[in-house]
């Protein structure tokens, strides 16, 4: 009975704590600035402007209704818990609150300005030429699953593909409620042992590919970053990526460079160039976001003595096949004896534990 007790109470101040940490009242006042934007007759006239509205507008109502249904319940829960007759037919009440609370919690984690934000990741494999390319494709394949399994959206940017198998490098959008959020954490160099399928001998071989991960932004998300049209210079080539007839006769897929950052982005899987072009602004407009952060970044640390850029030296995770097998998160330091479910898509562990520690 005390334990029960206990228990409510505990779950009472997780869920002041919650709300506190979602800023509830914004949250609402933000509800309401949505809301009577999808009311505007031109809201259409923009269809992907649109949709995503939408898609923030339905996220948020969630989001709301979840945190007030389950105060309602817990502040229900608190009152019939002193009742001793009836507090043990809320055992099970209590267990089935607490998970729906954890989710609501690890979410609350996710504060930052860009964590609801769709999220572009792209993976690029290391030296050891088809080897990695196969792990990049592995890894490629991981991350699809994950985002299945939350219901999320994929769509393939850019891929180039390996000369006898795996991938070279690929840009993939995500999106999904907070698909940011969850996966910033996994950009960082990941590592696989495991015996050589591209060999006779089966020797240990070990592998390292490089995963990147911006938010999608549009220009109304950074209003400072100016995006000068003379400072673009615009190459147009036929996508090699895909088959069929109109990428074989147009030149559809575009490559841009941003001459004063040297920065170049490949948009190339959509089937008419003005959509690639506009997926290549955005690509270009999140790296010089990530570019700003890590320049801000660098300016820290280096006073600190202690400057680290995200490179391939950042590895952030094993995978080993052989001669034993385990995942191991080198930050976490969270494992899982199971690599074959990992690489199918089963990152929730690694990934909760990242934003927690965040």
């Amino acid at each position: 009975m005390n334990d029960l007790n206990q228990k409510v109470k505990e779950l009472a101040e997780r869920i002041e704590k919650v709300k506190k940490n979602f800023n509830l009242e914004e949250r609402k006042k933000k509800l309401l600035e949505l809301e009577a934007a999808s009311m505007d007759p031109n809201l259409w006239d923009d269809q992907e402007k649109a949709r995503k509205l939408m898609q923030d507008l339905d996220t948020l109502k969630k989001e709301i209704d979840e945190l007030e249904k389950l105060d309602g319940e817990v502040s229900t829960l608190v009152t019939l818990s002193k009742d001793k007759e009836l507090a043990s037919d809320f055992v099970k009440d209590v267990r089935e609150l607490e998970k729906r609370l954890e989710k609501l919690e690890l979410k609350s984690f996710l504060s930052d300005p860009y964590d609801s934000k769709n999220a572009i990741l792209s993976i690029h494999a290391g030296q050891g030429g088809t080897e990695a390319m196969d792990w990049a494709n592995m890894l490629y394949r991981m991350y699809l699953r994950f985002c299945e399994k939350r219901g999320w959206s994929t769509e393939t940017i850019d891929v180039s593909e390996g000369e006898e198998a795996g991938i070279k490098s690929v840009t993939f959008k995500v999106e999904g409620a907070y698909a940011y959020g969850y996966l910033n954490g996994e950009a960082g160099t990941h590592r696989l042992v495991r015996q050589s399928p591209f060999n006779a001998d089966n020797l240990r071989q070990t592998s390292f590919a490089l995963v990147e991960v911006l938010p999608e932004l549009e220009q109304e998300d950074l209003p400072h970053i100016e995006i000068k049209e003379e400072d673009l210079d615009w190459q147009f080539f036929r996508a090699s990526s895909q088959g069929g007839q109109n990428v074989q006769k147009v030149s559809t897929a575009v490559r841009l460079k941003h001459k004063p950052t040297e920065i170049v982005v490949t948009a190339q899987t959509e089937r008419f160039q003005e959509q690639n072009r506009k997926i290549a602004l955005n690509l270009l407009r999140a790296k010089l976001w990530a570019r700003e952060q890590a320049m801000k970044e660098k300016k820290v640390k280096e006073l600190k003595g202690e400057y680290r850029p995200a490179s391939w030296g950042n590895q952030i995770r094993s995978y080993v096949l052989h001669p034993y097998k385990m995942v191991k998160d080198l930050r976490t330091e969270v494992e899982v004896s199971n690599p074959d479910a990992v690489l199918n898509g089963e990152l929730d562990p690694f990934i909760e534990a990242e934003i927690q520690q965040l």
